[in-house]
């Protein structure tokens, strides 16, 4: 049978998404009801609505609670009420549910169970500013963080120490319950004290870190929130902390399960993938180089893999906003390695996020095929010009090679495969 590379390319991320679901990897990780005491559910995330959903299909007993989750991620529960609210910029309505979550599991028992449910954006979602900052404020950190190129890492130190629900407060908030976290990971490394800014787990970084990271990206804040650093106000519950020390969290999916489901369908196809990195970070221009470099080595001299293969990395890029275009990491992404590829015969490609959305955009991400470039000219486009200007949307739109999956519900981050025939 023939080989279709954009249907092929297409099923290795439907089998990336599909192995990291809530349906597929919640269940068996449920702990067992409390004996007498109640269940209380919260969570934030992309995949929190998808996540809640999964649990109420497969409690025994009686629960409820509250998730939050970006607006069109939401699930038809029963039991757990939904709220959606904004992503990646946090907005009215997140800081309410967290401010509602935080009222919920205060004057909880040691008899009673909270079982947290986090995923990718849960950060943005969960949006308490610590007393004497306010949401605009927060607002404007968090854009300018999203467009210095700081990396999730930085990002969410900065956010936890701005919070009054992340970096473990929320785990506070809920003692003397046990608090069983549940977690889809979007971190590369999947440190689970990171996703989602770690709201149940103790935090390691520090106010100074925080300050640091602001230095670093020449991002200014008002004196509130200098002083609420300088002063280690907003220091967060370090590991060891006593009052944390029952409870415990498992991360139920990640990019590695994600690869490795795509490889299997690249194998059953009748193609030889190989696994780059779960945890590529960096510029995705850069990025996309690198791929492009390699891709290259292969076709040319079938070094260090024989063609036909599959190349499948995941992990999260940055972006330095530099432009006025339609980006999202993933376009930027393919559209560099479209500029370093330049037509090459015999090379297929896509990139989408794992959540259905890159970025802040309508799609998930965007193919690559050899007449891509060709296609591009006959149209007038300039594909270099567009990557200057952070335009990898507008050039696949016009292309008609943007990839539409609508919100999957789950995040495990980047997806990439690049197909060399």
């Amino acid at each position: 049978m023939q080989l279709n590379p954009r249907q092929f390319l297409l099923d290795l991320y439907t089998a990336a998404v599909s192995a990291v679901s809530a349906e597929k990897s919640l269940p068996s990780f449920l702990p067992e009801p409390p004996k007498n005491g109640r269940t209380i559910v919260i969570g934030a995330g992309k995949g929190a609505a998808a996540m809640a959903k999964t649990v109420e299909q497969h409690w025994p007993g009686k629960i409820s609670g509250l998730v939050v989750t970006r607006y069109g991620h939401g699930a038809d529960c029963q039991q757990i009420e939904v709220v959606e609210a904004s992503h990646p910029v946090p907005d009215e309505a997140g800081r309410q549910a967290a401010a509602r979550m935080l009222a919920m599991v205060n004057g909880l028992t040691k008899d009673d169970l909270v079982l947290c449910l986090i995923s990718g954006g849960g950060s943005a979602l969960l949006a308490l500013p610590a007393e004497g900052i306010t949401l605009e404020q927060k607002q404007a950190i968090n854009k300018a963080l999203l467009k210095s190129g700081a990396n999730i890492f930085e990002m969410n130190c900065v956010r936890k120490h701005l919070s009054a629900i992340k970096g473990g407060r929320l785990a506070l908030a809920c003692a003397p319950a046990r608090v069983v976290t549940l977690m889809i990971s979007d971190i590369p490394g999947d440190d689970p004290g990171i996703i989602a800014s770690g709201p149940t787990l103790p935090d390691a970084t520090t106010c100074a870190e925080a300050l640091a990271v602001l230095r670093k990206y020449k991002i200014e804040v008002p004196p509130s929130v200098q002083v609420h650093l300088e002063s280690g106000i907003g220091e967060t519950p370090k590991p060891g902390d006593e009052r944390l020390a029952a409870n415990e969290h498992h991360v139920i999916a990640t990019a590695q399960q994600a690869l490795q489901a795509a490889a299997t369908a690249a194998r059953a196809a009748g193609i030889t993938p190989y696994i780059l990195s779960d945890d590529m970070e960096g510029e995705a221009c850069d990025i996309g180089l690198a791929h492009a470099a390699i891709a290259k080595q292969i076709a040319q001299h079938d070094q260090p893999f024989k063609k036909p293969c599959v190349l499948i990395s995941g992990g999260e890029t940055t972006v330095t906003v530099r432009g006025t275009g339609r980006g999202g990491r993933n376009a930027e992404f393919l559209l560099s390695l479209a500029n370093a590829l330049n037509g090459a015969p015999g090379m297929h490609a896509i990139a989408c996020d794992t959540d259905g959305i890159d970025g802040s955009e309508d799609n998930a991400g965007a193919i690559y095929e050899p007449d891509s470039m060709k296609r591009a000219a006959e149209l007038g486009l300039n594909p270099k010009a567009l990557l200057e200007n952070n335009d990898g949307y507008g050039f696949f739109s016009a292309l008609g090679d943007l990839v539409v999956s609508g919100p999957t519900r789950t995040n495990v981050n980047d997806f990439r495969a690049i197909l060399i025939l």
